[in-house]
């Protein structure tokens, strides 16, 4: 367990979950201890229904398995109800306006869950809603994915500050800017490999650096797969083509070429370094099979850990 000290002022009820940075240290660390006492409970067959007649509503833009699976199990373990609500379905996929959305739905549920392209989208949501607004995902943000991250890291390697996380691949990516928020937050050190062109969000990486600076972080951006990995304890990629950029699949394998995760690259990596990927993955082009199905990897721990985070995130909002 952390021991985080509970934060009595920075009260979770009625916030929203959009990103990493709009948290503290005490308020992240408190979420992963939540998330660890929940999976214990679940572990041990105790029933943990914090949220018995809630509703969370649950937006779907993009397809999802681990998101839709995990946000929908975790409100029945909590004693609560998920709706799912495809955009396609729902009046939003017609023409509705995002603030007339949001005003509905906060009359019928208590909670909204989105998962969806543009983090505008969420922003505008989230303004209009009287009730905790969830980001399960944009193109700029994946907020709800990292926090698993961590927990998963902190379950195998038994902490977090100190640690060096590195990421390769497309840095101007959701994974690459929240995890480089929530490594700054807890202490750890990221560095992150890409291609030119593919650099992570200049104010993001400038927000980290400076949170970074307060809690004994470093931030490292490079072209140099090499120079990230040296000394890595954690290693983390994701695909080189989102949803949204299908059609640009024959270039980016071109402009990625050098940044695969491999075991030639891996053993600059410390040796007891651990691989996580969010899934779901490309073999042979991002990642090795030898890689994510060896014995470093603990991308299905990662995988499950999304329920127990999301708990956490669902029990401290919702409850």
């Amino acid at each position: 367990m952390l021991n985080a000290i509970k934060p009595s002022e920075l009260l979770f009820k009625g916030k929203d979950f959009l990103q990493l940075s709009d948290f503290t240290q005490e308020e992240i660390l408190y979420l992963l201890e939540e998330a660890q006492e929940l999976k214990a409970m679940q572990k041990q067959g105790k029933p943990h229904p914090y949220l018995a007649g809630k509703v969370l509503g649950m937006i779907f833009e993009k397809s999802s398995t681990r998101t839709r699976v995990s946000f929908e199990v975790g409100m029945l373990q909590l004693g609560g109800h998920a709706i799912f609500l495809s955009s396609k379905d729902i009046q939003l996929g017609r023409g509705e306006s995002i603030s007339d959305t949001a005003k509905v739905l906060s009359r019928y549920v208590d909670g909204i869950m989105i998962r969806t392209f543009s983090h505008d989208s969420v922003e505008e949501l989230a303004e209009h809603a009287t009730i905790p607004v969830i980001n399960g995902l944009t193109d700029l943000q994946h907020p709800t994915q990292v926090l698993a991250d961590l927990l998963t890291i902190l379950e195998h390697k038994g902490k977090l500050a100190g640690l060096k996380l590195c990421y390769i691949g497309d840095g101007y990516n959701n994974m690459a800017h929240s995890l480089m928020e929530g490594a700054v937050k807890v202490g750890m050190n990221i560095s992150i490999a890409s291609p030119q062109g593919y650099l992570p969000d200049e104010a993001i990486t400038e927000k980290a650096i400076k949170v970074g600076k307060q809690t004994g972080s470093t931030v490292t951006v490079t072209n140099d797969p090499l120079e990230a990995i040296k000394n890595a304890d954690v290693i983390v990629t994701d695909v080189w083509t989102s949803m949204g950029q299908e059609m640009e699949t024959e270039k980016r394998l071109k402009d990625f070429q050098g940044y695969q995760v491999n075991q030639e690259l891996c053993q600059y990596a410390k040796e007891d370094f651990i691989f996580l990927h969010c899934l779901p993955a490309h073999r042979g082009e991002e990642v090795t099979a030898e890689i994510i199905d060896g014995p470093h990897s603990v991308v299905f721990d990662e995988a499950e850990n999304r329920l127990h985070a999301q708990k956490a995130i669902l029990k401290l909002l919702l409850g």
